[in-house]
């Protein structure tokens, strides 16, 4: 990929939920033009999210572009016509083991899960469900893990719940399954994946594979799951709304928040727009 002249970056990498969407998770509509203007200049704009990848084609169709993806916080890449650059999922007799841990030990936790194109729950019908749905603006398949996953395994486990129950599964989880990362990517929400997935490592595996030095990388997040990526990328950002150990883990905080699109008028000022 050739360096864009007059541009002080040469790739964007960015968090979906509570940085380029808004607290309801929606698109905001003065970001589409600022994001779409990135392609003229051939800087790619990565999402990188828990989401899978149909969770966020959503999104590049709502703003009107295309890109790679960092799916599963890291566990899943693809480039932008789909291919796959890397793939960390957690085999699937293990997951079948946490998933018997769970149904026994934490019950009152809802557990849904993904691997690949594919989400999997026991109850379409629970209400932590349906708001998930709702927020993707996906479907759930409502089938046992046996069925729904084959040996490929699965990416990730999404725990949801009360706060004290998301905690107490987080910490019972990281005990009783030391080669698995637990990660509370907010108050109610526990993400499952293999130890070694890291959103820094899809941003090094694309970098490679675009050939872009990640010095010219600029990265944006709010989130816990986030503070590694933007350790990695020397040009970070934290949203305005972040956490303080999130905002002390980037180069930068951005002078607004995801609600007030902090990103798009960072990514302006960048450009000199503003």
């Amino acid at each position: 990929m050739a360096t864009v002249k007059n541009a002080a970056f040469d790739i964007v990498f960015t968090d979906v939920d509570g940085t380029l969407l808004d607290a309801e998770h929606r698109v905001i509509a003065q970001s589409c033009s600022v994001i779409q203007g990135l392609a003229p200049l051939d800087i790619p704009f990565v999402l990188v999210s828990a989401r899978m990848p149909e969770g966020l084609y959503t999104i590049q169709n709502e703003i009107g572009f295309t890109g790679p993806l960092v799916c599963y916080s890291g566990a899943y890449v693809l480039d932008v016509q789909g291919n796959e650059l890397l793939s960390k999922p957690i085999a699937l007799d293990e997951a079948l083991d946490l998933k018997a841990f769970l149904d026994t030990e934490l019950p009152e936790v809802c557990c849904s899960e993904y691997g690949f194109h594919t989400w999997a729950c026991d109850d379409d019908t629970d209400p932590r469900i349906m708001n998930e749905e709702r927020i993707t603006t996906l479907k759930a398949t409502r089938a046992p893990l046996s069925e729904a996953f084959d040996e490929q395994g699965i990416h990730k486990f999404l725990l949801m719940g009360d706060p004290d129950q998301i905690a107490a599964a987080q910490e019972r989880i990281s005990t009783a399954y030391s080669n698995l990362t637990a990660v509370r990517s907010s108050e109610t929400l526990c993400e499952i994946m293999r130890g070694d997935v890291t959103k820094s490592e899809g941003v090094h595996v694309l970098c490679d594979y675009l050939g872009v030095d990640i010095e010219r990388a600029i990265a944006f997040g709010d989130g816990r799951n986030d503070i590694d990526m933007l350790r990695a990328v020397p040009r970070s950002y934290a949203m305005a709304n972040a956490p303080a150990e999130v905002k002390d883990s980037a180069a930068g905080v951005t002078e607004l928040s995801n609600d007030q699109n902090g990103l798009a008028v960072q990514l302006e000022q960048l450009l000199g727009m503003r």
